[in-house]
């Protein structure tokens, strides 16, 4: 037989084919029950993430508590001797709904960009690679959690009673907002390994999502008014987060309409909604988390398998 190669097909050096890996794609089920087999793993990545970034630290985790309360006490002399703005214990108003989005925008920055800072290991260990975006949502929820202690302390010292009833919403907001984050950090991850300015382009975003959201505002004193009879409130609570702060605020803050310090004025501080309507719509957004968890999941499961030859 001839060794010369056939007319009309030429060979080609292996250097000059690119090399795609394919590998099964792996159903949703599959993929949840791979996750929960290696839940040690999640929670190693997590005490190792945390236990990294207070190396060589005399007060180690100490410190996840004393950053918030100086921070907390810093807002409690501004906002009552400095820059009065007439609103009562505003530094509870303000800390309840810090508490979450601090939360929530550490998740999802470190998330963004974890596959890629782990090229390493992802390229020679097997195992579920969303676990590393989900170490650092883990992560950012012992702080958060500590976070929440610093708050529940000072309310106790001002004397400041939470809404009882209330507390049993917390479960929900939680739960809705681990399952949010996650999601959101997964699906960045996975895009981040494809088009890495996504990670620079989340820090923006995420700046802009702040703004959107009654953090440092009150959403029924300055959002509401402009809102209201357009059908746009709506709209406004799409942003999942949103619903989650003033869930924290209805919760530690209590009053939904309060009398101005300076002016004396009648100021509608939170939405006066009953308990029901916040249970019920708490109730959706749970699902609504849990949901995108799972899109976010089939998504990751179409991205990953191309991530050693992107990384």
């Amino acid at each position: 037989m001839s060794d010369a190669p056939l007319v009309g097909s030429p060979l080609r050096p292996l250097d000059d084919v690119p090399v795609r890996v394919m590998s099964a794609r792996a159903s949703l089920s599959t993929r949840l029950v791979s996750l929960w087999g290696r839940r040690e793993l999640l929670v190693g990545l997590i005490t190792s993430d945390i236990r990294i970034k207070y190396k060589n630290s005399a007060l180690g985790l100490f410190w996840s508590m004393l950053s918030p309360a100086l921070t907390l006490a810093t807002y409690f002399l501004v906002f009552s001797i400095f820059l009065k703005n007439g609103i009562p214990n505003f530094v509870i108003y303000l800390f309840s709904g810090l508490v979450v989005w601090n939360m929530f925008q550490t998740a999802v920055n470190t998330a963004t960009g974890v596959i890629v800072d782990r090229a390493a290991l992802v390229k020679k260990v097997s195992f579920p690679r969303e676990i590393l975006a989900l170490s650092n949502v883990g992560a950012s929820l012992v702080y958060f959690a500590i976070q929440l202690g610093v708050l529940v302390i000072f309310v106790a010292v001002l004397g400041h009673a939470p809404a009882w009833r209330f507390l049993v919403l917390l479960p929900l907001c939680f739960l809705s907002l681990t399952l949010f984050t996650a999601a959101l950090g997964i699906v960045m991850s996975a895009i981040n390994v494809y088009l890495r300015d996504v990670k620079h382009l989340m820090e923006v975003v995420l700046q802009l999502w702040f703004w959107l959201t009654p953090v440092v505002y009150s959403y029924e004193n300055s959002i509401a008014p402009h809102l209201r009879g357009s059908g746009l409130s709506v709209l406004y609570f799409l942003n999942p987060v949103t619903l989650i702060v003033v869930t924290f605020q209805r919760i530690f803050y209590v009053s939904t309409v309060v009398h101005s310090t300076v002016t004396g004025a009648v100021l509608n501080i939170l939405p006066s909604w009953s308990f029901g309507r916040f249970l019920f719509l708490n109730c959706v957004l749970l699902v609504t988390a849990a949901t995108f968890f799972l899109i976010a999941e089939s998504l990751f499961g179409r991205l990953e398998g191309n991530f050693e030859s992107e990384l």
